[in-house]
């Protein structure tokens, strides 16, 4: 299973992207007709740089935040759970956490929205050197947490079959001596 942060997330952060979308809109539309002295050439042209420099900056912007939203990925599978971090765009955290480690599974979800849109964090204790797991703002966090439980508990249950099967095969081999 590949798990990203829920859209209600980048859509808080895209917020701020749109307010200035609006503020860009807004100035185009008011300035020139506030400021007479934008009809002149050289102030227009000053206008437009200023306007185009702002919306390259809302489109860094946006991208910095779809980057950090879209390579932000939690990758759980029967054996171990990858969990890969994008901080900025050259930075990137990769760990990885095997089921037989984990000690604790923790569920939050804080909050109305997160109530009703049904997401928030896990927290997985390790016995590993990097402590803590965590999923920040996942989907069905309560389900997710419930299938890594079960794929632990399988893979315990995979673990102990193989060795009372080595075990048997054992002394098995030991009687026909």
């Amino acid at each position: 299973m590949v798990v990203r942060r829920h859209w209600f997330d980048i859509f808080l952060q895209l917020l701020f992207v749109f307010a200035m979308i609006f503020l860009l809109i807004a100035s185009f539309t008011s300035i020139p007709a506030l400021f007479p002295i934008m009809e002149k050439k050289s102030f227009n042209i000053l206008f437009i740089f200023a306007e185009s420099l702002f919306a390259m900056i809302i489109w860094v912007c946006f991208a910095l935040i779809w980057v950090d939203y879209y390579f932000d990925v939690w990758i759980i599978t029967n054996k171990r759970i990858v969990n890969i971090l994008q901080n900025g765009l050259f930075n990137r955290d990769v760990s990885e956490l095997e089921l037989n480690r984990i000690q604790d599974i923790t569920t939050e979800v804080i909050g109305i929205i997160p109530t009703f849109l049904n997401y928030g964090n896990i927290y997985i204790q390790t016995a590993g050197e990097k402590e803590r797991f965590i999923f920040r703002n996942v989907p069905n966090p309560y389900g997710i947490k419930d299938m890594v439980m079960n794929l632990q508990k399988k893979q315990e249950q995979d673990e102990s079959n193989e060795l009372g099967e080595m075990i048997e095969k054992k002394v098995h081999e030991g009687i026909n001596l």
